[in-house]
């Protein structure tokens, strides 16, 4: 009953604020008590496309110049302009990375104007860094949302491959854990405070090579967007920040593949239309290609896999079932397989992966609104097998989430833009131990839940843009119902200066048991009776101002909550008989940091320069006397600078540096020993530690560099040779300590992390 109030109060601000726009048309107000007609006035949608491959840009501009009337595509590629006055007028249509387009058009009372626009690439990718803040963009100016597209993620240096996570890492504000883990450490939250989608399906293990890289393919990669907090209505489940992922479409003109070999897996997809022009195709594959490698170290090292692969497998098709209609499906399976017998007595089978399949439907409905349903499938397993001297034991653990929603855009006029939402499915997470040919264990958690949301963009004026949304939350497991208000306020000080204040709350249902060094043994739980959902709130200030076409600046100061947060008491020494709520020790945190990305995006000589300032806590009672602590992964510098230098339209080189400063741990002090103690036969002995995570490890940082050269590959297509290395001056930044206990505790090795790496890539696109 609590969240009554909340919900009138926010849905009459989202529907009250749209009722103007029935009498209104661009940026003249009405004259009180007259009413007009919507034939005064005509619209034109479409779709905005890439003319060399027929994909649609996410996010494409369109305005008509010399007014402030304009939109941009949603994640359809499609756009609505509304209550146009007739006249004529030059429309002019712009994305990164290419032409922009004017056209001369004329719109008629009452007209319905289809406008299809193909934008050609410029040779500007090899001269801009293809990373920029959407706070730039008419349409999407939200501090503390990126797009990242695959472009840049195949320029930076990486680790044997390029990567979609780790290219994320180099934002201000995510951080990385280590050199071994591609978990997203976004403003304070750990990895299950983002939510992963890939074609609007939950991915809940992307990782592979026990957390060494994500799951996502670049060549099967269309768009990458990050909300790093503060996201709006239309999102939800998680604390802290949502990455958006959408596969390409495939090609709509001609056929095209790729081939990659690389030092870890090599790569090959191949999309092209479907007959008939009827809409297209897209199939990638990238598979380890360690077998190789494995068999010679067999040769020299005792200790090493006896079988070790990863793969993945992205496909796509698209079909227009008319000019309005269009159907997708896709698809995605990923796994990782180990076998690593130690000596004779000792050996681990693993076997991780995910699947996911998603099927779209969109309609253009009427010139001013747009709709979409999805159904979408989600599955994650894994399945270690331990045998040790004749015992075995293994554990499946399992999550299937299957769910529909529906998303309706409706943009009556140029100051509101409404969208509305429902999303159902059903959650299962399974669970079964076996020890020695015996099942030990059998857990079942099922749940249904429903969310929905609505949000009104509202601008009543030309410098200053509203965005109020709510959501609202049903989980049968616990019977929960949770409500979510966010706003956000966009204020233009002219044309290079935009001013914003976010705020947002936020639940989340399911909590993630992981390991930092090894992702391969993940297990999801949920909320219960006795277990409520975690919740917080996020407040964010931000400005941006862009000196020159090639300098932009941002700076956003963010402040975060989390309270109920959920997680397996690690102090209970025996679990054995206890209820579920009484395996739980719950409590609270907090978050709070400024950003600032300085960008140069244009020239030969591009790049930026990224710094964080933050802080995040945790408190958990009877843990660390009651008093908040950092988490591991809490870095309070964090600095990033990353820099391309085009030689020639062949030669590209990139550098890649990182600053960070040292992790939190928590250092053992010494020994007590009492002698007389009641309750034991002899002497015992207690370690003393410190407080928890009081001590830091030193600063980590790394520099990276990257020559590529372009060329042709014996007249059958383009080609791309890339040689890295990583870790130039090859700078041991330490892991982890290992201590000697036997007697008082001291540091008896240091694990470092990685060396100097070569790597070598060559691909072909034909």
């Amino acid at each position: 009953m609590r969240n009554i109030p909340i919900i009138i109060l926010f849905l009459f601000l989202i529907l009250s604020t749209g009722s103007a726009s029935i009498i209104t048309s661009g940026d003249t107000p009405s004259t009180a008590g007259t009413t007009e007609s919507p034939d005064e006035y005509a619209s034109i949608t479409g779709y905005v496309t890439d003319a060399a491959n027929g994909e649609t840009l996410i996010g494409a501009n369109v305005i008509l110049r010399g007014t402030t009337i304009g939109a941009s595509a949603n994640t359809s590629g499609y756009f609505i302009i509304s209550r146009i006055p007739p006249g004529k007028y030059t429309i002019r249509f712009s994305y990164i990375g290419y032409i922009n387009k004017e056209m001369e058009i004329t719109v008629e009372r009452g007209e319905r104007k289809r406008l299809d626009v193909e934008l050609v690439s410029t040779e500007v990718m090899i001269q801009e860094l293809v990373i920029e803040s959407d706070a730039f963009k008419e349409e999407l100016a939200r501090i503390g949302t990126s797009q990242l597209t695959t472009q840049l993620i195949k320029q930076l240096p990486a680790v044997f491959q390029a990567d979609v996570f780790r290219s994320l890492q180099l934002l201000p504000g995510i951080k990385a854990a280590s050199d071994f883990s591609s978990g997203l450490y976004i403003r304070g939250g750990s990895p299950d405070q983002t939510l992963i989608l890939l074609d609007r399906t939950t991915v809940y293990n992307p990782s592979h090579f026990f957390g060494f890289f994500s799951t996502f393919n670049p060549d099967a990669i269309k768009d990458v967007r990050l909300f790093k907090g503060g996201y709006p209505a239309e999102y939800g489940g998680r604390l802290g920040s949502v990455v958006d992922i959408y596969n390409k479409d495939g090609n709509r003109n001609n056929m095209q593949g790729i081939v990659s070999l690389g030092m870890l897996s090599s790569r090959a997809s191949i999309e092209g239309p479907l007959p008939g022009e009827s809409g297209s195709y897209m199939i990638a594959a990238r598979r380890s290609t360690l077998e190789p490698l494995l068999a010679v170290l067999k040769q020299q090292i005792e200790d090493i896999p006896e079988s070790f692969y990863f793969y993945d497998l992205n496909a796509k098709i698209n079909f227009d079932a008319g000019l309005n209609d269009r159907l997708s499906l896709s698809v995605y399976a990923g796994r990782d397989y180990l076998n690593f017998p130690f000596g004779n007595d000792l050996e681990l089978d693993l076997s991780y992966g995910n699947r996911t399949i998603s099927a779209n439907y969109t309609r253009i409905v009427s010139r001013s609104m747009f709709a979409a349903v999805t159904a979408t499938g989600s599955y994650y397993f894994n399945r270690p097998y331990f045998y040790f001297g004749g015992t075995d034991f293994s554990r499946f653990n399992r999550v299937y989430d299957y769910s529909v929603k529906t998303d309706l855009d409706w943009i009556p006029s140029q100051q509101h833009s409404f969208r509305f939402g429902v999303w159902a499915g059903n959650l299962l997470l399974r669970l079964d131990d076996e020890f020695d040919g015996l099942t030990t264990l059998t857990s079942r958690i099922e749940t249904a839940y429903v969310t929905a949301f609505a949000q009104n963009r509202w601008r009543p004026v030309n410098y200053l843009t509203f965005n109020i949304g709510l959501r609202a939350n049903y989980f049968t497991k616990g019977n929960y119902v949770r409500v979510e208000p966010r706003t956000s306020v966009i204020y233009n000080l002219g044309e290079n200066t935009t001013l914003q204040g976010v705020y947002g709350r936020y639940y989340q249902f399911l909590t993630l048991i992981t390991s930092e060094a090894f992702a391969g043994f993940d297990v999801w739980l949920t909320t219960d009776n006795g277990v409520p959902p975690a919740w917080g709130d996020q407040f964010g200030l931000g400005v941006t101002h862009r000196f020159s076409p090639a300098w932009n600046i941002e700076v956003e100061g963010y402040y975060r909550t989390m309270r109920d947060l959920f997680e397996l008491d690690p102090l209970l020494p025996d679990v054995a008989g206890l209820e579920y709520h009484e395996l739980f020790r719950f409590g609270d945190g907090y978050a709070y940091g400024i950003e600032v990305l300085l960008e140069r995006t244009v020239g030969r000589l591009n790049g930026f320069i990224g710094y964080t300032w933050g802080n995040t806590r945790r408190r958990f009672p009877g843990y660390n006397r009651d008093n908040f602590y950092p988490p591991k992964y809490d870095r309070i510098h964090d600095l990033d600078l990353v820099v391309n230098y085009n030689l020639s339209r062949r030669w590209l080189i990139t550098g890649v540096f990182n600053y960070a400063t040292g992790q939190a741990y928590t250092e053992p002090l010494g020994r007590a020993a009492v002698i007389n103690d009641p309750f034991a036969t002899g002497r015992r002995d207690y370690l003393i530690v410190g407080n928890v995570n009081a001590s830091r490890l030193p600063a980590y940082h790394r520099f990276d560099v990257s020559i590529s050269r372009r060329g042709r590959f014996f007249g059958i297509g383009d080609s791309e040779l890339q040689l890295q290395i990583i870790n130039l001056y090859s700078r041991r930044n330490i892991w982890f300590y290992t201590f000697d206990f036997e007697e008082n505790p001291v540091r008896r090795e240091k694990i470092q992390l990685l060396p100097i790496l070569p790597s070598i890539n060559y691909t072909v696109y034909f």
